[in-house]
């Protein structure tokens, strides 16, 4: 599988290296350079690539129109959503995995065909369960 993950944080960084130790083809896009040595392990084998990922031309360059999964995990909301919908809309990326930390505009965008997953909501859902001797 082919994934472009944008935004090299805790986060991407770690989804990166789990799907590249599994055999996947990764590239992970982000703003500072700085990012894939701070975060990027050192054994990850896939590309690291500067640039702004709602420049619908640095998606072209990196290749996104060719992946099968693009994921947006940067800081913002509206970074993340607006690369996810050039990934889905202007490129065609079958599955779109977009982090949106409000979760009414999680649920905004999961109506416009891009699969969101809410921080706070998750762990709203696990620390429940804890609390109140819930499975999740």
């Amino acid at each position: 599988m082919r994934v472009v993950i944008m935004g090299c944080g805790r986060t991407g960084a770690e989804l990166a290296t789990q799907l590249d130790r599994r055999g996947h083809e990764v590239i992970v896009l982000d703003l500072a350079q700085s990012a894939f040595r701070r975060f990027l392990r050192h054994d990850f084998k896939g590309k690291a690539r500067v640039g702004n990922g709602i420049d619908q031309d640095v998606q072209r360059r990196i290749g996104v129109a060719s992946a099968d999964v693009f994921v947006a995990v940067t800081q913002g909301d509206n970074r993340n959503a607006m690369a996810a919908q050039i990934a889905r809309h202007i490129f065609g990326v079958a599955h779109v995995v977009c982090r949106i930390k409000d979760p009414s505009r999680a649920e905004f965008y999961r109506d416009l065909g891009i699969d969101t997953f809410c921080p706070a909501v998750i762990s709203t859902e696990l620390l429940l369960g804890s609390l109140l001797g819930e499975r999740v």
